[in-house]
């Protein structure tokens, strides 16, 4: 049983389990300093629902996946990478997209919750409800994003989802320690801290999704002579090559082995292959540069943090 491929989801979870622990308490902090602590069992059925409907959609994923696959056997090969590479795609796309938003918007966050939690109380009799979608919302949104990631490792069994499950319960741990034991923690370095290994993870996918396609056209190329055209670069006479990446440039099996610790580790955490060619190389470098350059620009231009909308909720 591999565990190590528990280790991606796992962290991706605790990061935006943790966004959504930090919503999640500072709407309990207003309630109480509003005198509405009568409204909290909503803010805990949106908590709820929203981990149910993010498990529901991972279900639905998994049958999507399992009726597309079985629609032709003879395509098994080809549909399963496919699947994956547009999976990992979507994934890349969704994290990349809110850890940079979020990042932007983490100096207003308290002010943002404040004023959805304000208009919702100001409509009396559906301020339940009104507390409930805000919470539903953040739950879910921060669920999709794991739900995409695992769905673009379905091939990898179970563990992913217990990996998401123990990231679920740490964040709910540090939600706790924040809200409720007062333990102060440093969220500001946190989040920077697990942005920096999600755009690593992130830049891994890049890799990943790469190989993903080149296996789903590989596959679809040998299926018949009319398309083995498709494999544009083919390396003769060695044993390992690519089928539309381009040439290896670098061969580290005998160094570090990605089936073996802790090429293993680095494979399942940030991507790591013993073989890794001129396509994906370029991807790698190119999703840093872009994607990367903007998230370290992002919180390099950010003055308040969280940590200081946390404390002004606490003691207005």
């Amino acid at each position: 049983m591999n565990f190590t491929t528990a280790l991606p989801t796992f962290v991706i979870t605790l990061r935006e389990g943790v966004e959504a622990a930090l919503v999640v308490g500072i709407v309990l902090a207003l309630l109480k300093k509003a005198k509405q602590s009568q409204l909290n069992p909503w803010v805990y059925a949106g908590v709820g629902v929203g981990i149910a409907v993010s498990a529901l959609i991972g279900v639905l994923f998994s049958v999507l996946i399992q009726a597309l696959g079985a629609i032709n056997p003879q395509y098994t090969s080809v549909v399963e990478p496919m699947l994956e590479g547009i999976f990992s795609v979507l994934a890349i796309i969704m994290l990349s997209w809110m850890l940079i938003w979020m990042t932007k918007q983490a100096r207003f966050m308290k002010a943002t919750v404040e004023g959805a939690v304000t208009e919702a109380l100001t409509q009396n009799s559906n301020a339940g409800w009104g507390v409930f979608t805000l919470i539903l919302v953040a739950v879910i949104r921060e669920g999709f994003e794991t739900v995409l990631f695992i769905a673009a490792n379905f091939q990898q069994g179970f563990m992913p989802a217990v990996g998401a499950i123990s990231g679920l319960a740490a964040a709910v741990a540090i939600g706790v320690l924040l809200f409720k034991w007062g333990v102060k923690i440093n969220i500001r370095q946190f989040f920077q801290v697990m942005g920096v290994l999600l755009v690593l993870i992130v830049a891994g996918l890049v890799v990943s999704a790469l190989k993903h396609f080149d296996e789903a056209v590989a596959n679809y190329a040998l299926s018949s002579r009319a398309t083995e055209s498709l494999c544009f670069y083919y390396e003769r006479f060695t044993k390992v090559h690519s089928c539309i990446l381009g040439p290896m440039v670098w061969n580290t099996s005998k160094v570090l082995p990605d089936q073996q610790f802790p090429g293993v580790i680095l494979k399942s955490l940030f991507g790591y292959r013993e073989n890794l060619y001129l396509v994906q190389a370029v991807g790698y470098l190119a999703f840093l540069l872009s994607i990367g350059g903007l998230y370290f620009r992002s919180i390099t231009g950010s003055s308040p943090s969280v940590a200081k909308n946390m404390r002004s909720v606490k003691n207005p």
